[in-house]
């Protein structure tokens, strides 16, 4: 449902645009994956539309015939579609934001199944307090555990960036925000105490290995401190992905 800026008066459209696609150099159809009998993908589906103040939720995936069964699943699962450039995933948020008009984006990605409704929720209504940022993040200042990212970014922000952006910030999406404080104003926020030394994305063999005893001991829940909490006294599990390494934004 549309809400009222704070002190403005008009009423604002946020929407959560999920981007997925089959081309995972590190583990390809990672976000078409079983995880707890549910597809990846799925599970971030449905987490996006319990979050508060998230008025629409799309999937935007590449026009390559290897992303068909991303675009069925999300068909089925009623999300809208977007589909366009393999590579420049900037170029497919902005076409998210053409087709379906909305005031602000909530980007998030098909490989971070343990995402957190409430955690989605904070974050828009952050943006919602000081509509004026044009970049409000989880990941600013990192406090929570790699995989539970949330992002928001003005739509007319984006378009800006995307008018001038090149190399890896139109594959990263964001980068290009948060890389320009002097030309965006961003706001992050940040948990106490801090876990951002765990990691609960999809990107390799071994956090399918950690997510699949994470998910066999939460069953249903989806709090980020039940998550931390199971963690911390699972070290068994966090050994499990310990020696994995993000890969860094120009690795493409």
């Amino acid at each position: 449902m549309a809400r009222d800026t704070p002190g403005e008066g008009t009423q604002v459209r946020v929407h959560a645009v999920i981007q997925a696609r089959t081309g995972s150099t590190r583990l390809p159809g990672k976000v078409l994956r079983p995880l707890g009998g549910r597809p990846v993908l799925e599970r971030v589906v449905a987490a996006a539309q319990k979050a508060p103040g998230v008025d629409e939720v799309l999937v935007a995936t590449s026009t390559e015939p290897g992303d068909d069964p991303v675009a069925d699943l999300a068909a089925r699962l009623g999300t809208r579609v977007v589909r366009g450039p393999e590579d420049d995933v900037l170029a497919r948020f902005v076409l998210a934001a053409d087709e379906h008009p909305c005031d602000a984006v909530v980007r998030l990605t098909a490989d971070c199944p343990m995402l957190d409704p409430e955690l989605v929720g904070l974050v828009v209504a952050a943006w919602g307090q000081a509509p004026e940022h044009d970049y409000v993040a989880t990941t600013l200042v990192r406090t929570l555990p790699r995989g539970l990212d949330v992002e928001l970014a003005r739509t007319d922000a984006l378009r800006s960036l995307a008018a001038t952006a090149t190399g890896y910030d139109r594959v990263h999406v964001t980068s290009g925000l948060y890389g320009d404080p002097q030309r965006f104003r961003c706001l992050g926020l940040v948990v106490s105490p801090p876990a951002d030394d765990l990691r609960v994305t999809l990107d390799t063999t071994e956090d399918a290995d950690l997510l699949d005893g994470l998910v066999s001991e939460l069953g249903d829940r989806t709090g980020w401190r039940d998550l931390v909490a199971v963690l911390r006294d699972r070290p068994d599990l966090v050994a499990r992905n310990a020696g994995v390494r993000q890969k860094p934004l120009d690795a493409g």
